[in-house]
């Protein structure tokens, strides 16, 4: 099949900043479609019908048309956090022609220097701004794409909060276009400012005086989440982590989640990695989301029910972690029947009837079984002795690929 669909990615400077194959797709379309804004760059003397994207705002008009001359606008590089992007996901590449301009990102590193290999892009146009808060270290730069004008005050207000407050923030406005302007203050400056709505966000971070920012291995200091004691302490938590492997682009389930700290840690490990949290007490639920947001993975899904009847309709995993209930009728074999071929399973037990579950598991199914004893030096009158935490029995499962 010929390209049938052709994705125009404008800039601000509009119709006269487009190249000849550019302006010859919009000179030979029938129909272009695109959001108002970039409908309005058009030049006067283009013959197609103009379309808008629908509100809310659906790729149906598109998809409907295939196999039809079709041109669509997109800002800037389409392929980019744009419209492009969505298409393809849905169209093989053999059906699109796409001809890119600089996109904002590409203008906003060339404006302030910053080569873009070294630069963190992250977009708020549909997420929240604590997803932010997984990027903060001193000396990192992000360029941040806004969704409006308040997003600048958003930003600040998150690196206040986090102990970033001598942040320099740059913001710059309709880059490429006639308006373009280009403001930087400190993030303290900045809580309560606006901008125009089409900005971009640069940020030079730095930690105030006393900040300790997280690092990025797993294994985060316990005192990084809230909790009421449910939760997998730190030295635990890494060598778990360690054996549940993430990968980019797998999902977990967190059984029994507690505050959430495995399936955190397993978002954290790549922006890709997805996880679900399953946990049956609402306060510890709240908690979940409260842990997720700070340490920048609000996406972490959470299942209100308890294991295994809340596990029923869940996506398939490509790892389990079960944290608590494993001596609970159908747990351990709900999870892996819903395990995919090749995923992983790993469980902790601390208690005798838990750890012969694990035991039973394994002569059943294989895989390894692992003691986990950590003891702290703490104080015994003017000397020091070792306090022994309880041991972890840890099982560690991988399912057949053939299964």
């Amino acid at each position: 099949m010929l390209p049938w669909l052709t994705i125009v990615g404008i800039g601000e400077d509009g119709y006269s900043g487009l190249g000849k194959q550019a302006r010859r797709a919009l000179l030979e379309a029938s129909l272009i479609i695109g959001a108002p804004r970039q409908l309005n760059l058009l030049a006067p003397c283009l013959r197609a019908e103009r379309l808008a994207w629908p509100l809310p705002f659906s790729l149906a008009p598109v998809l409907e048309r295939r196999g039809r001359p079709t041109c669509v606008l997109a800002s800037g590089d389409p392929m980019f956090n744009g419209v492009g992007a969505s298409l393809a996901r849905q169209l093989p590449a053999i059906e699109l022609c796409v001809i890119p301009s600089p996109s904002s990102v590409s203008l906003a590193a060339a404006r302030l220097g910053w080569p873009l290999a070294d630069t963190q892009v992250v977009s708020l146009v549909n997420r929240p701004v604590s997803v932010l808060n997984r990027y903060l270290h001193t000396g990192e730069r992000l360029l941040v794409l806004s969704r409006d004008g308040g997003t600048p005050a958003l930003v600040a207000n998150l690196l206040c909060t986090a102990g970033f407050c001598h942040s320099r923030v740059h913001v710059l406005e309709h880059l490429g276009g006639p308006e373009e302007a280009c403001h930087a203050a400190t993030a303290q400056a900045w809580q309560e400012a606006t901008f125009r709505d089409l900005n971009v966000v640069g940020v030079e971070l730095l930690a105030d005086e006393g900040i300790a920012p997280l690092p990025c291995v797993p294994g985060l200091p316990d005192s990084a989440f809230m909790h009421d004691g449910q939760l997998t302490k730190r030295d635990v938590r890494a060598v778990t982590l360690g054996r549940l492997a993430p990968r980019p682009g797998q999902l977990l389930w967190d059984v029994g989640a507690g505050c959430g700290s495995i399936g955190i840690e397993w978002m954290r490990a790549h922006p890709g990695c997805r996880a679900i949290a399953v946990e049956a007490d609402t306060g510890r639920q709240k908690v979940i989301g409260h842990n997720a947001a700070t340490l920048g993975v609000p996406d972490l899904q959470v299942v209100n029910g308890r294991a295994p009847l809340a596990l029923e309709g869940l996506p398939p995993p490509d790892a389990i972690f079960i944290g608590g209930g494993v001596t609970v009728e159908g747990v351990l074999a709900t999870c892996w029947a819903a395990l995919k071929p090749g995923g992983r399973l790993v469980a902790n037990a601390v208690t005798l009837e838990s750890e012969m579950a694990l035991f039973n598991w394994q002569a059943l199914h294989g895989g390894e079984l692992v003691r986990i004893q950590v003891a702290q030096a703490q104080p015994l009158g003017n000397f020091q002795t070792w306090r022994q935490a309880l041991p972890i029995t840890l099982l560690d499962l991988k399912k057949p690929d053939h299964a």
